[in-house]
């Protein structure tokens, strides 16, 4: 996993069952109220926007991209 968090300007990588937080080229550490905030806030948001694109793509009847035609088969 990879969450860019904009108000750290950090990338978690990894989460454990305790709540500790491993964020890129760092050890393990608890973030502070503050810091789980902004991750859990990182993180709807991605997870929102992520379905978008997945309903998007889902889509019965959704065109291909103009830029990349189908190959022939």
């Amino acid at each position: 996993m990879r969450l860019y968090v904009e108000p750290m300007d950090a990338v978690v990588v990894e989460v454990s069952s305790d709540g500790r937080v491993r964020l890129e080229k760092e050890d393990w550490s608890m973030p502070t109220l503050q810091e789980r905030r902004a991750i859990i806030y990182a993180a709807k948001s991605e997870i929102e926007a992520l379905n978008e694109m997945v309903e998007i793509l889902d889509a019965p009847g959704t065109p291909p991209s103009s830029s990349h035609p189908p190959r022939a088969r």
